[in-house]
């Protein structure tokens, strides 16, 4: 029987069965039945077995037994035959639809989108029109999908060229058979059922009968799903406990359920199952209060689940063959089901979202983005279903714990942002209702008795989910509608008043009354109100816009306001109305105290009504508005004059017992993400009330809710100081009012202004309190619903942009013809700003020689509604205001008034006379109505002066001596209006007698204030010139004391010298040879920066240090990405030989600052003990390697260098000819074997121990047996090696085993053999180091190097040539044979590497700093004499420059072509040279000129030869010709200049003639190397020269190049699709995926990332990443640190962006990648890591080594 099933099986596995399964299925009575049959048999024997398949076995078996029978059934026949019937009739879509990820870079039109939710992908944006709009970029949060050929989404190009619009008309026609069509519904009904049931699944359910498995096991699985509440730690610590599992296979599973939602952690019996479960929920309630969510399902139930979500992936590719196939299935997913009680499948799904686990409900998102969203009518039936379970679908998110993202209510911003989809909804669903309801159901619980919003004790969490609703309410209200129906008109007055319903729950919620006598002992709850008065902002300006679009609709909602303000506003006063009397005016009023009674800052309907109200006026509706004059305006100002009078009183400080809350409350109630719908509305409530009322009326209102009425009545008299003082605050906030109210006429309605109007004055004030960046400005104004501030559009009208630097931003300046329009009262500045302000712009007057006067700016006049407001200005209670505080300070009782009291007056009668002035010249005379100027010459009734008078007298009072420029242009204000009034000239005598004689003397001395202040200007411009000169000559003259070089003055000749001194100078420029130039005597006395005691370096002399930092290094590197090990028996090469490949370096810099090594020592010890107390200062500095910070730069130091002076030498030239005759090339060479065979010997007889590999030294000479005595070479002078003082010799030894130590990574150890051969090294390599930043930046070889650059090299030089004297002679003497063995054959041994193994700069230094340990005789410190050391250097570097050209030859191919004209000596001894070369090699000789070869060769050791003259320069002070001081290296003349200080011929080929009989034998045996042989062929790869020059790589000039890169990165180790962070390496171009698990890799043996590993192998350790979605660059230095730094890119308004926060787009700043550039070429990574984290307090580490 079972043979029989699985031969059965096997014939049903053929392609042929499966066609004829599926044909059976088709002809059955119930199709359904048949299906769930073979779903019931197959899937358990697929899914979730006891025995888990592979991934790859699973998917064949489901494929081959599920999906391929299925698609036949669709399909009919074959499938692949069906698809490519449909491909054939079909076209692309013309939606993109592309589903977003997390982290994925999306991009939005600022110019074209109809909101900020229309975005693009990558691939449609760089396919687009919109690459050259305005656009932004953001990172998604996931979820969306691109709206690319959504016409609905763009104002223009609504398609890229993919998704072409001709699409469209061929996808219509792609309608599917009608045989196909059914089977599709057929198939598609009975799937979807199944899917939906099994997501839906809950673990009390049971299997239907139809999929019940015949016989049920006892095998259950224990499910642990995801939630929000516990850490990744409590559930691993949980799984171990419970399942009894490892710590790595609970790690995997707590990732899984992570990632997926839901994990199966145990498969067991029934019992074993629930017992799990208990051991996890009680082990997990342990930790959280919440218990982790655990199920029991059966293995059965499990695979049908599985199975399912396998389905809806399957139902994705399925539904993207076809539009039929989709719309096939949206009519299944859409269709009513047979039981109306129960909703459609799609319903069900939605509704049981947030019971589903993340894997479940990203199957389901992605199923309605790829079905419904794609299709308009589909998408409207869905947006429908959608709508009517909203309320339910909100209440599920709020109570689950996932993120929005994932949660079906994410898709509201699909539906709710199409414009005809919003008004259909509005239409038919009434959304708007449904989406306030459901807000209001929610908070219904913070309601309190008053039926009023209270949030005492709120959770946070719940609240931050309510607040996502209102982003739905202003997706609806997006786009306002353009043609009004009917039942539009109707549906969306229904959903206002239900919203007017909510502002109603707010209006007056939260009050606050004034703590006296005790502070308050619980600060109240506020944040949550105006979290929800900053979700409504735009809400409420959207509401306006809709209802503005509308005539019936502007006048209903107004009504509707309106009466539900009056029921608002129908608390009752404590008191009843009362009269009250000033300046003959009866105001009858309701006594209220703002500092005694409950008052609320919170007032939407009242300033809903006041922005209903403009609008009203700005349409011409008012006109159909019935009896608008009935209105109590009285009544509706009362609300907002109370909450300014609050936030002035809190400004007055009268209610600090209150708290910080409410501080804080106010201001954010003027702040810029409030103001616009509370502080401004209320200023224009204020100026309503004033439109309508009678000025004095209005007036004495203000002075009765300021509580100041009775205090400008003269009722008031105090001698209690604070009380005072609050009376002075409350009158500087009322005077300021005022100001508003009368002057701040920048609403659009208000006066005849456009919104570009309004925020031009914005940002002119923004910018007259100082130059600010574009993206300050931004922040500073208000956004609209589209996040658009509208300041693209005005700035380049009002200010002028001052671009960046390297460093910084760039910055607008406001245009000085704009500054007309400065207030200094401006109502949108904060305290501060206005003090800013104020101070800008009197300096910016004083500079001009203008007077200090800030005058009021001429307004807008206002509209024929509001211009009544004016007569505020001209009516007696103003004119008694003015007089009364004129009066008392006039009196100078200086406790009754202030300063900013007085100038805010001057302000109001500035803005009152310019209005005057306007109206006169506007009109007659006597139709001028605005009288202030009469009024205020009027005489007073009660103190009998008047305002006139009393401006005169304060003039001349010395505490208001700032504001006399006011007063003065105030008075010649009065007299040009009375000029006007009497219609004659203002410069005729038409004032007051008494002061034009005062105003005469005045203007006389001002006048000769001037005159005198001139000439004391011209006498100071004659001094500071005389002073310059003077300071010039004496900087001339002293050049020594304005050099801050440790080595001062070694690069200027005495300007004493004579011009014959300096002719002998320039002669002998020579560093070396018998023409030596002298080193010149200096006296070095230099400043220790700890102690600031002076002392001259000396030999002999405590030791003095320059500070350094050592770090290995491949900037010069010419093979990226391979650095060698090194062995630890140093068996190798290096450090011997430095391969020509430089492929790793230790590089030593110094900041040049000086110490004395006993001070440095103590302050080494004094960090270390109190750096190991702070806070993560391992991160800044390593102690335990030496680190420490420069005590004055702060830059990263490991080491110090001592300093050593130079020997003065005068060089014997007469002993030099002598010497040369005797001592040429051949007789040197034998010199030196003797006597390195005769060392050899004795070493060997007193049996001393050499270092490295042994090896019998070649003797057979090269040049015969007449070999020289073994101590001929003392014969050629000799002197006493030089002495060193203890401390010297101490800091030599520091500083040698930081180099050994850092070099090679290895312990420290300063007897080893290889210190010396580190202390060469790194000489060579810093020397190259610095040779490659002179030629990237093409500057002088000499003089452009900084002073600190300088200081090192000369430090590391002789730092280096000193280590002979501290290391073993017999070591010494080693390392110089094995050396000298690359250059004669006679002295080289069996691992002797060939010339193309070593870089020869290398060897020159080493040879050269090594061989003084020659002259060392038993018992006596000798080295060589001046004379000696000159042929010696001379002949090692002519050696080695032979042996480089050698080097150039072999490995040159490509030769420049050759010059017309005649052949030269050089060209050709050139060709003589390479023929020799060739045949030498065994290779033909090439038609090749002399010409191209001899350029080619220099060129290829230009590089060397500059290195050589920078480190002779640094070892013997002798001066270099003047063209290498001032010339750029790459100019003419420069290989002269060099051939010259190196005592080279010009021609470098001569050198071979002059040496033919030493050279050219060894030539043949340089050019018979094995290895010479195996390169040539190809064997082993070779480096050219010059050497490539390091650079980082280049950048795109367009940042969404990289956006590009790196959206089609594709991880190497991952094939999921969570958030990456694609991370690109700046040095060798490699994108990595930092930050992420699935590339950890180990270093060391700890776990390091991606970007960690690649410095180790690119950078030595150090490396420069841009990070592509953050768009900033990350600097490492180690493991453990690292540091952010500004990307090189930049918007248009010179800013960089970190995190693409701004989203502008952004181009590469040249000037910007050059100075990074420069920071790793010149090794500076590791000192701006120390300096970023020096300055940033890091209170908890970060992984670096994880990046």
């Amino acid at each position: 029987m079972l043979l029989k099933q699985d031969l059965n099986m096997a014939d049903r596995e053929k392609p042929s069965a499966r066609l004829q399964l599926s044909q059976e299925w088709l002809g059955a009575a119930d199709c359904r039945a048949e299906l769930l049959q073979h779903l019931k048999e197959q899937v358990p024997q697929i899914f979730c077995l006891k025995k888990e398949l592979s991934p790859p076995e699973e998917e064949e078996l489901m494929q081959r037994r599920l999906l391929h029978p299925l698609e036949c059934f669709l399909f009919g026949e074959d499938p692949q035959e069906g698809r490519q019937k449909l491909q054939q009739g079909s076209a692309s879509s013309q939606l993109c639809g592309r589903v977003f990820k997390e982290g994925e870079t999306v991009y939005s039109c600022r110019d074209c989108a109809i909101d900020p939710t229309c975005v693009l992908c990558m691939d449609c944006f760089q396919d687009s029109v919109h690459k050259n709009h305005r656009y932004k970029m953001h990172a998604s949060s996931g979820g969306g999908f691109c709206d690319c050929g959504d016409v609905e989404a763009w104002k223009v190009g609504p398609c890229c060229s993919k998704h072409d619009p001709g699409a469209a008309a061929a996808m219509d026609e792609a309608v599917l058979e009608p045989e196909l069509h059914e089977r599709a519904e057929k198939l598609f009904r009975v799937l979807l059922r199944y899917v939906t049931d099994f997501l839906v699944w809950e673990e009390s359910f049971e299997l239907t009968a139809e999929l019940q498995p015949r016989l049920k096991d006892n095998a259950y699985y224990c499910v642990l799903y995801n939630d929000e509440h516990h850490s990744y730690d409590h559930v691993i610590y949980t799984l171990q406990r419970s399942v009894n599992c490892d710590q790595a296979e609970a790690q995997t599973h707590t990732t899984l359920i992570d990632k997926e939602g839901r994990r199966a952690v145990k498969r067991a019996t029934l019992r074993t199952c629930q017992q799990a479960k208990d051991l996890i929920r009680s082990n997990s309630e342990h930790i959280s209060l919440q218990p982790l969510r655990v199920e029991i399902l059966h293995a059965t139930v499990m695979a049908h689940q599985t199975f399912a979500l396998r389905l809806g992936s399957w139902f994705q590719k399925i539904i993207g063959y076809s539009v039929g196939f989709r719309q096939a299935f949206c009519q299944v997913a859409l269709e009513p089901n047979a039981d109306r009680d129960r909703p459609c499948l799609i319903s069900r799904l939605m509704l049981h979202d947030a019971r589903m686990y993340k894997g479940a409900r990203k199957i389901v998102h992605e199923l309605i983005f790829g079905s419904m969203l794609m299709d308009s009518d589909f998408k409207r039936l869905f947006a429908i279903e959608f709508t009517r379970h909203y309320k339910q679908l909100q209440k599920d998110f709020i109570s689950d714990d996932h993120e929005r993202s994932i949660s079906i209510t994410a898709l509201s911003v699909q539906i709710f942002t199409v414009p005809t989809l919003a008004r259909q909804l509005i239409e038919e669903c009434n959304v708007i209702k449904v989406i306030v309801d459901t807000v209001l159901e929610l908070l219904r619980e913070h309601l309190d008795e008053s039926n009023r919003f209270f949030f005492l004790g709120y959770n946070s969490d719940k609240f931050s989910r309510i607040q996502v609703i209102f982003h739905d309410l202003r997706y609806i209200l997006i786009s306002k509608p353009c043609v009004w129906t009917e039942e539009l008109r109707e549906q969306f007055l229904e959903g206002f008043k239900i919203f007017l319903g909510f502002l109603k729950c707010m209006q007056g919620m939260e009050e606050v009354k004034r703590q006296l006598g005790q502070h308050i002992a619980v600060e109240p709850e506020w944040e949550a109100g105006f979290t929800l008065q900053i979700q409504l902002r735009h809400i409420l300006a959207m509401f306006q816009d809709w209802c503005s679009s509308d005539d019936k609709i502007m006048l209903q909602a107004f009504k509707e306001c309106h009466s539900v303000l009056i029921e608002c506003n129908n608390q009752p006063f404590h008191k009843e109305a009362t009269d009250f009397y000033m300046c003959k005016h009866i105001l009858r009023a309701r006594p209220y105290k703002v500092s005694q009674e409950p008052v609320s800052i919170h007032l939407p309907i009242s300033r809903l009504l006041a922005g209903l109200y403009v609008l009203l006026w700005k349409t011409g509706v008012i006109e159909h508005l019935d009896n608008p004059e009935c209105y109590d305006f009285i009544q509706l100002a009362e609300h907002p004059l109370r909450c300014v009078v609050l936030a002035a009183q809190v400004t007055a400080e009268m209610w600090r017992r209150n708290g910080l809350s409410l501080v804080s409350q106010v201001y954010y109630y003027q702040d810029v993400k409030c103001r616009d719908e509370m502080y401004d509305k209320d200023i224009i409530m204020l100026q309503i009330a004033a439109s309508k009322m009678d000025p004095n009326h209005f007036l004495m209102l203000i002075l009765l809710r300021f509580e100041l009425f009775e205090y400008f009545n003269g009722n008031s008299v105090s001698k209690d100081q604070d009380e005072l003082t609050q009376w002075n605050r409350l009158t500087e906030e009322m005077l300021f009012l005022l100001i508003a109210i009368f002057g701040e006429r920048y609403v659009p309605g208000i006066s005849h202004v456009t919104k570009e109007d309004v925020t031009m004055r914005e940002v002119i004030h923004l910018l007259c309190i100082e130059p600010m960046a574009h993206s300050t400005l931004v922040k500073s104004l208000p956004e609209n619903e589209n996040h658009e501030t509208g300041l693209e559009a005005v700035i380049a009208k009002v200010a002028t942009f001052r671009k960046p630097g390297v460093s910084g931003h760039g910055l607008y300046e406001v245009k000085k013809e704009r500054l007309m329009g400065f207030n200094p009262f401006f109502y949108h500045y904060s305290r501060s700003q206005r003090s800013k302000a104020e101070e800008s712009q009197k300096k910016r007057r004083a500079q001009e020689s203008n007077d200090k006067a800030l005058r009021p700016p001429m307004p807008p006049a206002f509209s024929p509604s509001f211009s009544r407001i004016v007569q505020l200005l001209c009516c007696d209670v103003f004119i008694h205001i003015l007089r009364r505080i004129l009066q008392r300070a006039a009196e100078d009782r200086s406790t009754h008034w202030t300063e900013a009291m007085i100038q805010r007056a001057l302000h109001l009668i500035g803005q009152a006379l310019v209005e005057e002035k306007t109206q006169l010249e506007c009109g007659s005379v006597e139709d001028v109505t605005f009288d202030f100027s009469l009024k205020a010459r009027a005489v007073g009734s009660e103190h009998g002066k008047s305002l006139f008078l009393l401006l005169s007298k304060i003039k001349a009072l010395p505490s208001l001596e700032a504001q006399k420029d006011l007063v003065k242009w105030l008075l010649q204000m009065f007299e040009i209006v009375k000029c006007i009034r009497e219609k004659s000239s203002p410069t005729v005598s038409v004032s007051m007698d008494t002061t034009k004689p005062e105003e005469n003397s005045q203007d006389k001395e001002k006048a000769e204030r001037k005159r005198k202040a001139e000439a004391a200007k011209l006498h100071r411009q004659k001094i500071m010139a005389q002073m310059s000169a003077m300071q010039k000559n004496f900087i001339e003259s002293n050049k020594m004391l304005y050099d801050n070089m440790p080595e001062t003055g070694t690069q200027e000749e005495p300007v004493t010298s004579t011009e014959s001194s300096a002719m002998e100078q320039r002669e002998l420029c020579i560093t070396f040879g018998p023409l030596r130039g002298p080193t010149p005597a200096e006296r070095e006395v230099l400043t220790c920066i700890l102690c600031q005691e002076e002392q001259e370096v000396l030999p002999l002399a405590p030791a003095m240090v320059l500070t350094a930092c050592v770090q290995r290094s491949t900037v010069l590197t010419q093979c990226r990405g391979r650095i060698p090990a090194n062995r630890a028996d140093g068996t190798g090469i290096y450090p011997l030989f430095m391969p020509p490949d430089l492929a790793v370096g230790t590089h030593t810099g110094s900041c040049g600052h000086v110490m004395h090594a006993t001070c440095w020592q103590k302050y080494f010890e004094a960090v270390q003990n109190t750096t190991r107390n702070r806070l993560h200062a391992e991160l800044i500095v390593d102690l335990e390697n030496g680190e420490y910070l420069c005590p004055l730069c702060k830059s990263l130091c490991n080491t110090v260098i001592p300093l050593i002076p130079l020997e003065p030498l005068t060089f014997n030239y007469e002993n030099a000819e002598i010497i040369g005759q005797h001592l040429t090339l051949p007789r040197w060479i034998q010199v030196l074997a003797a006597r390195i065979k005769g060392l050899k010997s004795i070493m060997q007889d007193n049996d001393v121990q050499m270092d490295g590999g042994s090896g019998s030294s070649g003797t057979t000479g090269l040049f015969g047996d007449g070999q020289p005595d073994f101590r001929s070479i003392l014969a050629y002078g000799v002197q006493e090696s030089r002495k060193f003082s203890d401390g010297i010799a101490e800091m030599l030894v520091v500083c040698a085993t930081t180099v050994h130590r850092v070099g090679l990574k290895t312990a420290p150890n300063e007897l080893c053999p290889r210190v010396p051969l580190m202390a060469w090294n790194t000489c060579a390599f810093t020397v190259q180091a610095i040779e490659n930043i002179l030629q990237e930046e093409d500057k002088p070889l000499f003089g452009s190097l900084q002073n600190r650059q300088i200081a090192g090299l000369k430090a590391i030089v002789q730092f280096a040539a000193s280590q002979r004297l501290k290391s073993s002679q017999g070591v010494i003497q080693r390392h110089f044979a094995d050396m000298m063995g690359v250059l004669l054959p006679v002295l080289s041994r069996k691992n002797t590497p060939s010339v193309l193994d070593v870089d020869f700069f290398h060897l020159l230094v080493g040879l050269v700093l090594s061989i003084p340990s020659l002259y060392q005789e038993e018992g006596i410190d000798l080295q060589p004499s001046a004379v000696s050391s000159a042929f010696n250097n001379m002949y090692i570097f002519h050696l080695v420059t032979m042996a480089h050209i050698l080097q150039v030859l072999l490995t040159s191919t490509d030769f420049p072509a050759a010059g017309d004209g005649e052949e030269t000596e050089e060209a050709r001894l050139a060709a003589e040279l390479y023929t020799t070369v060739l045949q030498h090699t065994g290779r033909l000789v090439p038609d090749l000129s002399g010409g191209s070869v001899a350029q080619r060769v220099k060129a290829g050791i230009e590089p060397f030869l500059r290195s050589a003259a920078l480190f002779f320069n640094c070892l013997t002070g002798v001066h270099p010709p003047e063209e290498l001081f001032s010339a750029p290296v790459s100019s003419p003349g420069q290989m002269e200049a060099l051939c010259s200080y190196l005592a080279l011929p010009f021609n470098v080929f001569q050198l071979f003639q002059d040496y033919r009989d030493a050279v050219f034998p060894m030539l043949q045996r340089w050019c018979g190397s094995p290895s010479i042989n195996k390169a040539l062929q190809g064997k082993t790869q070779t480096i050219r020269y010059p050497r490539r020059r390091n650079r980082l790589i280049d950048l795109p000039e367009d940042y969404s190049a990289l956006l590009n890169k790196a959206s089609h990165f594709q991880c190497p180790k991952s094939t999921v699709d969570e958030r990456k962070h694609p991370t690109l390496c700046l040095v060798c171009g490699a994108m990595l995926c930092s930050q992420s698990s699935c590339c950890l890799s180990q270093l060391d043996g700890e776990d390091v990332g991606a970007c960690t590993a690649h410095a180790a192998t690119c950078g030595a350790g150090v490396g420069m990443f841009l990070r592509i979605r953050e768009c900033e660059i990350v600097l490492m230095a180690s493991k453990t640190r690292g540091s952010t730094y500004p990307a090189p890119y930049l918007d248009d308004y010179g800013e960089t962006d970190p995190h693409l926060g701004r989203g502008n787009p952004l181009h590469l700043c040249p000037e910007r990648y050059r100075k990074l550039n420069q920071l790793w070429q010149q090794h500076c990574i590791l000192e701006e890591i120390a300096r970023s984290l020096e300055v940033v307090n890091v209170m908890f580490a970060f992984e670096w080594q994880l990046v």
